[in-house]
């Protein structure tokens, strides 16, 4: 993207990172103003003509985004937008850093979260989005990418690439636009683009009904870890078995929402828009005003520390099991297939097919948090190294995950100060390896080999801290694409020798589907994953 047009000139601050988040056709940098060092922002750079040519996005739909996200104002659980202005090829936004990374990032695949956890978000996901209602907006593209966090923990709601203006001065519009991600899809989106569609929706829907839907689906990810289906179509067996036992499915998945909370699944996702629940009914429900520990009187969050150790602890990489299915996938389906398109062209998505390429492409390394010093300048050697290397990475967060008790380290827990100090914002996607180089890149290969995801030769670098960079393009099991990269970096430690820095970045894609890859690959590498001892 860079290599093509420059960034514009002039800009009203100062870019103080390279790409730091990416979609398909705009990267996302750091910025600050530019006689200050704070705050720091983001700046979302839409370049215009890319768009529009690969992201089946008009250029109205584009000075949509900017009208839109401004009309919204503030509210604590939405992205604020700053500022924004053009050029001939490229827009930019000015808009609110989410220091705390991604939510969905940080759940347990096939597992969710605890109760009350999955309550604090959710109440958070309600208040923003009804704010947005309020405002006459719909954001149309709810779903896990677009839920971010704060440093302290808190959701914010991201990208308004798909948002609608659907209420004007008492005026209701309805939409025809097919948008969203098909597992967060309502169906009458759907039923807007069957040839048979029905007199009565007129081939339309309601934008803020659609919402609720997908506001109802991420409640169950969060309870459950999956989603109930690829998506709310004829041609899926789980969605046809909700619509034929009214919402009384005997998928196994289901099994698993507490009782209290399937009235309140129920209510937001009825097939008939017309009795699904609003936003007041959704607030009195039992399930959403239970008592919660972890909220203030005034639902706050009352301990992000106790939070992050909590989320932390929920995720766990079992080496002594295979990688698990996801429970519905058969298993010829279940492995990553390559990505064949096969959902080109069928929904209007703020990730298009052909992403950009971004040569500034950076996702900001993350330094070890250690600062271990080593009590002797003699080199450690066999069993003494292996413990100081090991002790020296007990503190990252997410070593944890490969703890036989997880959880963040004790000693990690006492110095943090706030949230991001257990969740920090970068993935958790990521492993520590002690095994040469040439062999890490390899075990990868044959890996990803094994999960049907092709790839292009590796030759590592042994001469540059950075020693190679593997591009994954897969199809997950919801029959999405998922795009990101394998970092492989040399960590130097305080004690002179090395230790590789294993990331798993993602590009697109949903952030459970990486998790579940993630995890296939360890299970595969894990001769060469460094884990903390019992």
């Amino acid at each position: 993207m860079s290599q093509l047009d420059p960034l514009p000139r002039d800009l009203p601050f100062r870019i103080v990172s390279k790409t730091v988040g990416r979609g398909a056709y705009a990267s996302i940098k750091k910025a600050i103003p530019l006689d200050s060092s704070n705050p720091v922002f983001a700046v979302k750079l839409i370049h215009k003509g890319y768009a529009v040519k690969h992201g089946r996005i008009s250029s109205k739909q584009l000075a949509m985004e900017v009208s839109l996200h401004s009309h919204i104002g503030q509210h604590p659980n939405i992205i604020e937008w700053f500022a924004s202005g053009e050029d001939s090829v490229w827009r930019w936004i000015a808009m609110e850093y989410a220091e705390g990374g991604d939510l969905f990032d940080k759940i347990e695949a096939d597992v969710g979260v605890r109760e009350d956890i999955a309550q604090i978000y959710f109440t958070q996901l309600v208040g923003g989005v009804s704010f947005m209602h309020s405002k006459g907006v719909a954001h149309r593209d709810l779903k896990p990418e677009n839920i971010l966090l704060s440093q302290d923990g808190s959701l914010k709601l991201a990208d308004f690439g798909m948002a609608t203006m659907f209420e004007y001065k008492g005026q209701r519009k309805m939409s025809s636009t097919l948008c969203g991600s098909p597992p967060y899809i309502a169906p009458d989106i759907l039923d807007c683009a069957r040839p048979d569609k029905s007199a009565a929706t007129g081939g339309k829907y309601s934008p803020d009904l659609v919402d609720i839907w997908s506001c109802g689906v991420i409640l169950f990810v969060l309870l459950v870890g999956n989603t109930p289906w690829d998506e709310p179509s004829q041609a899926s067996w789980e969605f046809q078995e909700y619509v034929r036992t009214s919402g009384r499915s005997t998928d196994s998945l289901w099994e698993r929402v507490p009782a209290e909370a399937l009235s309140l699944l129920r209510g937001m996702m009825s097939i008939d828009p017309k009795k699904r629940f609003g936003f007041a009914q959704i607030r009195q429900h039992p399930w959403y005003t239970r008592h919660n520990p972890l909220l203030t009187a005034d639902g706050r969050i009352s301990d992000p520390i106790h939070l992050a150790t909590e989320m932390l602890g929920n995720l766990r990489i079992d080496f002594s099991q295979n990688p698990t299915a996801s429970q519905r996938q058969a298993a010829a389906a279940e492995e990553m297939d390559i990505d064949s398109g096969l959902n080109a062209g069928r929904f209007s998505s703020t990730q298009p097919e052909k992403p950009i390429v971004d040569h500034d492409w950076d996702f900001e390394r993350p330094a070890l948090r250690t600062t271990m010093t080593p009590t002797s300048s003699m080199p450690t050697r066999g069993q003494d190294a292996r413990r100081a290397m090991l002790d020296t990475l007990a503190d990252e967060p997410s070593m944890s995950q490969f703890s036989q008790t997880p959880g963040p380290s004790i000693s990690l827990t006492q110095q943090a100060r706030r949230f991001r100090d257990i969740c920090p914002p970068e993935a958790l996607t990521r492993f520590f390896s002690h095994v040469p180089p040439t062999h890490i890149v390899q075990m990868l290969s044959d890996a990803l080999h094994q999960l049907n995801v092709p790839l292009a030769p590796v030759t590592p670098n042994l001469y540059s801290n950075h020693i190679a960079n593997i591009k994954v393009k897969a199809i997950d099991g919801r029959q999405q694409s998922l795009h990101g990269d394998i970092q492989i970096d040399k960590q130097p430690l305080p004690d002179g020798t090395e230790v590789l820095d294993v990331r798993f970045v993602k590009v697109k894609g949903d952030p459970l589907e990486w998790r579940r890859f993630f995890k296939k690959v360890v299970v595969l590498c894990k001769d060469g994953v460094y884990v903390p001892e019992a």
